[in-house]
Order: structure tokens, then C-alpha cells, then sequence
């Protein structure tokens, strides 16, 4: 490519992405690892193909049928020619997805009578390592440990002690956590090192990662995996199909699969007899189980020539990907705070590293670090992003060993946060010092330069700390071998769970139970379908709904500050009362079961239909899908959440999640608040005990504060103004 084709192509993106993809707003697409975007002419062209044409089921005689069957036999062909598939030499099975033609391979080699011996490599997906459960013997394999594995040659088997006479090794071409890529003649070495043994070795390639933005290149089947699976709306965004391709050399393998489904026999007996006759004239027959996603397989021809006009060849779409993937990476990797900290700790490996292997796909891994070496945390950076329409992903990716490998989590260390109720999705992802995901950024083929830099402009602007942090002995002039200076200046809690805080007033007292902040937390709303907790990752125009505690009428004001389309009530209010008469019956199992962070609870509902109107507001507006309908509920949680805490003390400083850093100083105030001071002020704040705290003031366990007495339902007040600061 010229030194100039890289910004003629990206241009050309530029020029086509309002038109194409209309459904971007001014969003900021990121996540094309998981899958890319559709094209407004795919879809079209699919549209006018479906009103031009009569699509019939294949397994009938019908006219119609009959062209249905002779369309997806020519589209099976052209993606065998996209691949540069010899049709001779192999077939293509469609699929669900890459997910499915795994497990369909997996299902083949089960029925082996001496079963399998399966090695993967630990950069594989969570769908690639499943099939270790149906295997008799299996083994995880890094890069180093493979190697070592071919050196053995002939003695392939050896390897586990007692084996079959099958084995199977599985693979990505393309890590989907970072991008690496690994060798494709490993098929090749695997066939030559076994060419002399007993044991067959077959090889299975996921490249459903790899050829999302790169030419797949089949064309030489002497060095082709047996068996590859690839999913289609990785490359064109359409349809939802997977697509296993086999090798037609391997065909008498599949007779050991057991089942089969409508459409792959000949002939069945049931009765008096139980016999069937599988049919023979082509493997994908065999294999195809019950009718096909005809009119996903007729879209897919669609996706191939539009794809091909808007974007020409995928090596075009290679050398354009690669391209932003290495600005991004060095505009991240170049990021240093005001101390010389870099911000991003990068797991994938610089495109242009000459020295990188097979090289690395357009998706960059990593974290964030702040300023004193502290995570910060995915679950609010998720937020955040949100909030600034980017889409991105975040986690662990699916990607058990390469995750693992890339964070240094030992498995006891893994065991341990799951035993510790960490689960996929949880919003405390840093445990014991340590992350438990990364975050991902995927380029596909409408991505553009302009991506590239907004989202670094992003991550500067918000996670980058350019001036030099004061050092401790410049905080010894403020905060000396006592507390005496130090006071709470703001206290916020959240009523509702992950809706806006309410700022308590100043000089009013405030009460510290043992499980938190008085009333932070204490309501939730949950969509009555599904019983979970709505939150603000999903929902993030929550933020716009903002309670705040009338004490003296004795209710919660709930006011939407957000856009609303027609003249509607803004504000309602519920009781801070728990009598049972203003909650649905108990005898409503709805109303009394949810799950909050992975945990069952029995709440308390609200009665009222103001709250579903309010929470559905907020689920719609701003989002994509505004005709989202759903059913909502206010629902009691006193005590059963961990609470949210925001103690701002001076002097201002975040609050951070990580350990202690070296050097930092450690108060206690009446051994109820502990403080970590730092370099650059507070580090970390944490309540130890129940009592009273009060904006502007010390803290005070003996004074009394706002009392709830929840058998008169009475509102009681004492309030004292604690002395000194």
C-alpha cells in the first residue's frame, strides 16, 4: 500500500459511514470483535431480494423449493470461493455460529468407541475449551508448550499416558481478547510430526476472530486445518450464521457422530426395527440437521457483494484496520501521567512489531492505571464510556486462559473470587489489588481515523493526571500526626440504587448503621419480567432520576430531569414509612422476589402506577430502542445492599479502589473512618463502625440522630451540631 492509500481508504470510510450507517448517531462503534455493523445497502438488497423472490422450504418439490435449494447450493459455493476453498476439496456446513460448528465437531468425535485425546491452545475461546468435557484426556497448551509438543514427533501420543487413537488439537488464528495471532502451518507441522504414528491427529481452527478484517486463504489443502468455523456477522455484520468448513477427506469421520436430524437420512425405521440409512451424496447433507435459515443463507449472498463494493477486498480491509489499530496503540502506549506512570497497561502486542510472531488483529487489550499505580475499576469506566456513546468491551472476554495469562491470575487466586461471590458482569472487578478483566477496543472495516482519535482524546481527558502529585511531606503541613484538620465536607447517598445522590445538608447529623449510610440504597427499581434490578450500565439515563428526603412531610421526592416527548408528571413521591399497608400484599410472589448482583432478595413493592411511567422514561429515552415497553416496580431494600458510599474529604481527592501505596500515611478517626493518605491527598476511605457523621463537622458516635420508628411510623429528629472540625 502507498504511503498515501491508507488516508485515501480511510476517507472513502469517512465519506459512506452517515449514509451506510445511519443507526450510529454519533456513537462511536468499538466492539467490532464482537460483532461489526450491517451497511444500510445490505440491508436493502436483502429487503428487495425477499419482495422479488418466492423462497420455498429445500426439503420440498415445489418450484419454489427447488430454487430455494439451488440458491443456497450457488452461495455455498461463492463462500467457499471468498475463503479460496477449492469445492472439491472442501465443503461448508452452515451453522448457527462458530459456537455451533464446534460443538458439532466435538459431538463427532464423542462418539468415538476409545473416545479422544484433546490439546487446545490458551488463547482459545470458552467455546474451544468446552469441548475438553467431552474429551477422555485434554490439555491446555501455550505457545511455548506446543512447540515442545511437535518436537516429540512420533511420540505425539505419549503425551497423556493411556490414549485413544484420536486426537484433536484446537486453535485460534486470532486471540478475540488481544488480538495476537498464531502460526497457520501449525496445521501443516501437526500433520507432518504425526504422519508416522498410530494415532490420527486432526486439527480445528476457530477463525472466527481472524477473518473478520483478513483474507482467509484455503486455497492449499494440504496445510488447511480439518476443520475451520467462521462466523458471518463478525465480517458483514448480517446475517446471524456461522459456517463450519470441512475438509472432504475427513468425511468418514462424522460417521461417528450418533444423531441425526430431518433432512440428513435417507431412510428411518422405527417400529418392528430401528434402522436408518444417512444420506451420502455430500457431507454438508449429513450434517445439516433439520431445515435450513434459508432466507439467512440468501442474505448472506446480499452481504458478499455489498461488502465487496463498499469496502473491495479484505485485504483492502486488513491493511485499513491495521492501520488505525497501530495509531491507536501508540497513541495509548505513549499516554504518561505528570509522574512518568504510563495510563495503559497494554496486553496485545504493537502491530508494528516486527518481532510479534504471526503479528496482531486490529483489537488492542488493556487497563488503566492512575497516577499511584491504582486500577481503575472496568464497572466505571463503563459508565462512563456509555454516558460519551462509545461501545466498547469490557471483562473477561470469553477468554479463560488468555485473560488468566494476561493478568497474572494464578487459578487458586480464581477459585478465590469466585468462592468470594465474583461472578462475570459484577461491579467489583478489582479483587485483592488485582483486575479481573481488560478492556477491549476492536476495529472493523467502517471504523475511521476520527474513531481512533476521539476515542484516545477520551481516555486523556478523563483518566490522564498531567500535574506532578504533591508529596507527603508536603501534606504533613496539612495533615499532621493527628485528625484535628481533617473533616467530612460532603456526604452523598443514593436512595435509589443507581439513580442520582442526594447531598445531605449541611450541619445535619447522620446515621452509620453497620451496613452503611442511613437510607443509601434503600429502594431499587426491577422490571417485573425478568425480576432483576435495573442499573445504570445498562440504563444510564437513570442518572436523570434524582431522589431527595423530605423528613418533615416523611416521604421520598423522585423528579426526572431528563427530556420528555409530551406533557407528563415529572415528580412523584413515596413514603419513607415501612408500613406494610403501603406495599403490595406479601402474598404476591412478584413483588417479593429480585436479584441484585447476582444475589436472591425478597423486597417490598410500592404500590402505584406514577413509578412504572417514570422508570420506563428513563429506560427509553436516549437510547436506541425507543419503543422499549416494559413494566417497573419501586421496590424496598433496607439492609440488603452493599451500600454506595461518596465521603468527600478534605483535601478533594478520588477515591480509589487499589491498595495502599508505598509511603501513604493510615488515620483513624474514633476507630470509625479510616483514612489513606497519599501523595496526592486521600487515597482510600472506609467506614469501620456505626455512628454518626456530619457534613462540615467531625464525627460523633454518642450524639443522637434521625431516628425512623418504624412501629408508630414516626418521624422523630434530634439535632446537635457537633463541636470542632
Amino acid at each position: 500500500m502507498r504511503d498515501d492509500q491508507p488516508a485515501m481508504y480511510n476517507h472513502h470510510i469517512e465519506a459512506i459511514r452517515k449514509e451506510e450507517f445511519p443507526m450510529l448517531h454519533d456513537g462511536i462503534y468499538l466492539d467490532h470483535a464482537g460483532t461489526t455493523l450491517y451497511s444500510k445497502s445490505l440491508v436493502d438488497n436483502f429487503a428487495a431480494e425477499m419482495m422479488a423472490n418466492l423462497l420455498g422450504n429445500p426439503h420440498s418439490a415445489s418450484a419454489s423449493s427447488q430454487c430455494t435449494m439451488s440458491r443456497i447450493e450457488n452461495i455455498r459455493h461463492r463462500v467457499l470461493r471468498f475463503f479460496k476453498a477449492d469445492p472439491t476439496e472442501f465443503d461448508l456446513v452452515f451453522v448457527a455460529n462458530a459456537t455451533a460448528g464446534i460443538k458439532l465437531v466435538s459431538d463427532t468425535f464423542r462418539g468415538f468407541p476409545q473416545g479422544f485425546d484433546y490439546f487446545y491452545h490458551q488463547a482459545s475461546h470458552t467455546s474451544l475449551v468446552g469441548v475438553r468435557q467431552e474429551a477422555r484426556n485434554s490439555r491446555c497448551l501455550d505457545s511455548d508448550d506446543f512447540d515442545e509438543w511437535i518436537k516429540q514427533g512420533p511420540h505425539l501420543e505419549a503425551e497423556i499416558g493411556s490414549h485413544p487413537q484420536v486426537t484433536l488439537f484446537g486453535y485460534p488464528a486470532q486471540s478475540n481478547m488481544d488480538g495476537r495471532r498464531y502460526p497457520l502451518n501449525w496445521c501443516q507441522k501437526i500433520r507432518r510430526a504425526s504422519s508416522n504414528t498410530d494415532n490420527q491427529v486432526y486439527t480445528l481452527l476457530d477463525a472466527a476472530a481472524y477473518a473478520a478484517t483478513s483474507p482467509l486463504n484455503l486455497s492449499n489443502a494440504e496445510t488447511a486445518p480439518d476443520f475451520t468455523v467462521v462466523s458471518f456477522y463478525k465480517i458483514f455484520g448480517f446475517p446471524d450464521l456461522g459456517g463450519l468448513i470441512v475438509k472432504c477427506e475427513t468425511a468418514p469421520i462424522f460417521k461417528q457422530r450418533r444423531y441425526f436430524g430431518g433432512g440428513t437420512v435417507d431412510m428411518v425405521l422405527c417400529s418392528k426395527e430401528q434402522w436408518h440409512a444417512p444420506k451420502s451424496q455430500s457431507l454438508h447433507e449429513v450434517l445439516e440437521d433439520g431445515t435450513l435459515p434459508v432466507h439467512n443463507i440468501i442474505a448472506l449472498d446480499s452481504a458478499l457483494e455489498t461488502h465487496h463494493k463498499l469496502y473491495g477486498s479484505m485485504a483492502d480491509v486488513a491493511s485499513h484496520t491495521s492501520f488505525l489499530a497501530s495509531r491507536l496503540y501508540r497513541g495509548l502506549e505513549r499516554i504518561r501521567h505528570g509522574n512518568g506512570e504510563p495510563l495503559c497497561v497494554m496486553y496485545s502486542t504493537s502491530p508494528d512489531d516486527a518481532n510479534a510472531g504471526s503479528g496482531n488483529g486490529p483489537v488492542i487489550a488493556f487497563n488503566l492505571r492512575s497516577h499511584l499505580g491504582t486500577w481503575i475499576s472496568l464497572a466505571e469506566f463503563e459508565k462512563l464510556v456509555v454516558l460519551k456513546k462509545f461501545h466498547i468491551r469490557t471483562g473477561g472476554l470469553c477468554n479463560p486462559g488468555g485473560i488468566a495469562a494476561a493478568l497474572g491470575l494464578e487459578p487458586w487466586e480464581i477459585k478465590q473470587n469466585f468462592s468470594a461471590g465474583f461472578r462475570c458482569g459484577n461491579q467489583n472487578d478489582i479483587i485483592n489489588g488485582k483486575p479481573t478483566g481488560v478492556i477491549r477496543v476492536s476495529l472493523g472495516a467502517m471504523s475511521t481515523l476520527s474513531d481512533v482519535n476521539r476515542f484516545i482524546t477520551f481516555i486523556k481527558e478523563f483518566y490522564h493526571e498531567g500535574c506532578q502529585p504533591r508529596s507527603v511531606s508536603e501534606l504533613a503541613s496539612i495533615v499532621q500526626n493527628d485528625t484535628s484538620n481533617v473533616f467530612i465536607d460532603t456526604i452523598m447517598v443514593y436512595p435509589i440504587k443507581s439513580c442520582g445522590g442526594f447531598r445531605v445538608p449541611a450541619g445535619i447529623p447522620w446515621t452509620v448503621r453497620p451496613e452503611g449510610l442511613a437510607w443509601d440504597r434503600e429502594w431499587c427499581l426491577v422490571h417485573y419480567a425478568t425480576g432483576l434490578a435495573l442499573n445504570q450500565k445498562r440504563y444510564p439515563h437513570m442518572a436523570l432520576i434524582r431522589p431527595s428526603i423530605d423528613f418533615s412531610a416523611g416521604r421520598l421526592m423522585i423528579t426526572y430531569h431528563g427530556p420528555v416527548s409530551k406533557p407528563t408528571r415529572t415528580e412523584i413521591s413515596v413514603p419513607l414509612s415501612v408500613n406494610p399497608e403501603l406495599f403490595q400484599p406479601a402474598g404476591t410472589p412478584k413483588a417479593m422476589e429480585s436479584r441484585v448482583c447476582g444475589t436472591n432478595i425478597r423486597l417490598n413493592t410500592h404500590d402505584g402506577s406514577t413509578v412504572t411511567e417514570m422508570s420506563r422514561r428513563a429506560r427509553t429515552t436516549g437510547t436506541p430502542d425507543s419503543h422499549a415497553v416494559g413494566v417497573y416496580a419501586l421496590l424496598r431494600s433496607r439492609g440488603l445492599f452493599e451500600p454506595k458510599q461518596q465521603i468527600l474529604l478534605a483535601p478533594r481527592s478520588p477515591l480509589n479502589n487499589g491498595g495502599i501505596p508505598s509511603g501513604s500515611r493510615v488515620f483513624e478517626i474514633e476507630n470509625m473512618l479510616r483514612l489513606v493518605l497519599g501523595s496526592d491527598g486521600v487515597v482510600e476511605s472506609r467506614l469501620e463502625a456505626p455512628g454518626v457523621i456530619c457534613p462540615g463537622h467531625g464525627i460523633d458516635t454518642e450524639r443522637p440522630v434521625l431516628s425512623h420508628d418504624v412501629t408508630n411510623d414516626v418521624l422523630g429528629k434530634t439535632v446537635k451540631r457537633p463541636t470542632g472540625r
